[in-house]
């Protein structure tokens, strides 16, 4: 036996060291960019993405040849021995003969290595390029955006919901703009991924539901930046917030039947409001929303979360069984305050009503 399991393990170790060349030489070319966006392209007229990259490696390399995955792209790379430490491009050039999206892939292959460098070069072909007729009404930095904030509203678990911001580069420079600071169940992608003086994209933020933490509210800034190596600035955010609802679908009429049902003492379920009063002069105000659970089963109240400073809550009880009551204290803070009307966020395990606004108006 024991020889079996040292023969095992010589296997093992005989394969690591197989992987080990392979993994290094993949790292002795970096690429800034390994997948470039051209955006739209107009039909029959050629297109070139240039890639920008250096070799990390501590001696020279050489590109011995490339592969594209198909002949109507080609690859112009230096022929001649590229030393370490060096920067240079690679360009691949598409003939955009064929109208549609299109997914392009280059492999490099040098001379350290059997294992090659692999880019992408993506777009797609259009009749007649249209650009966004709507307004840059604001500003990121030195970029014209249509918006500055993104929301993702009422998303269900395993959802990947999408949302856009147009952008335009209204200067003289080049740019290559990218966002920093995604968090994980962010995806950004920019098309096209470089943008000439007056030219205009389209970046779009996908949302990785399950990456969330928690049902409710989710808040973050992510920063655009015109090129990369820009610092990060607060005239640069984007502010983007997401609500995870738990998902009822596979619900039976009988488990609906059985549900718990939410009733709140200060709406009908459209227009929840609790009027605190004007603060006079005072510091503080508060008041009360007493919470009926009216169905058949325990009610959860999961989240309970502000859209905005200036308010403390306090709730007795988070579970509710079938006709029980339970009271949620709101008191206002004066000095906190950011808006005459916060909101509170509720999440709860009501197939009808999963999520709650409620609308706090204080003077």
């Amino acid at each position: 036996m024991n020889t079996h399991i040292n023969n095992k393990i010589s296997r093992i170790i005989t394969a690591v060291l197989i992987l080990i060349p392979a993994t290094m030489a993949g790292q002795r070319l970096g690429a800034l960019n390994q997948v470039i966006d051209l955006g739209q392209v107009p039909f029959n007229q050629p297109v070139t993405a240039t890639f920008d990259l250096v070799n990390k490696a501590d001696k020279p390399i050489t590109i011995i040849k490339s592969h594209s995955s198909c002949g109507c792209t080609t690859v112009d790379y230096p022929k001649k021995a590229i030393a370490k430490g060096s920067q240079f491009v690679v360009n691949a050039t598409y003939d955009a003969r064929q109208l549609g999206h299109f997914y392009k892939q280059i492999a490099l292959y040098t001379d350290a290595d059997e294992q090659p460098v692999r880019l992408t070069v993506k777009g797609v072909v259009v009749d007649k390029v249209v650009n966004f007729v709507g307004k840059y009404n604001y500003k990121l930095g030195e970029l014209s955006v249509d918006r500055d904030a993104i929301e993702f509203d009422d998303v269900n678990a395993g959802d990947q919901p999408t949302a856009k911001i147009h952008l335009m580069n209204p200067t003289q420079k080049v740019a290559k703009p990218m966002v920093m600071h995604l968090p994980p169940y962010l995806q950004a992608d920019l098309s096209p991924t470089k943008l000439l003086p007056g030219q205009s994209g389209t970046l779009t933020f996908t949302l990785k539901s399950e990456e969330l933490d928690d049902y409710g509210l989710t808040q973050t800034n992510v920063y655009l930046a015109m090129n990369p190596g820009e610092r990060v600035a607060p005239n640069k955010a984007i502010a983007v917030s997401a609500v995870l609802l738990p998902s009822f679908a596979d619900l039976t009429d009988w488990d609906l039947a059985m549900a718990p049902k939410l009733h709140l003492s200060v709406g009908t379920g459209t227009n929840e409001v609790l009027d605190l009063g004007p603060f006079k002069g005072k510091k503080k105000i508060r008041g009360e929303i007493f919470i009926i659970n009216e169905g058949q089963s325990d009610l959860d109240i999961s989240n309970l979360q502000m859209f905005e400073p200036g308010l403390q809550l306090s709730l007795k009880k988070k579970t509710l069984a079938p006709g029980e009551i339970t009271t949620l204290r709101v008191t206002a803070i004066a000095r906190d305050m950011q808006t005459h009307s916060p909101r509170i966020l509720m999440i709860t395990n009501d197939p009808k009503r999963p999520k709650v606004v409620i609308t706090i108006l204080c003077k």
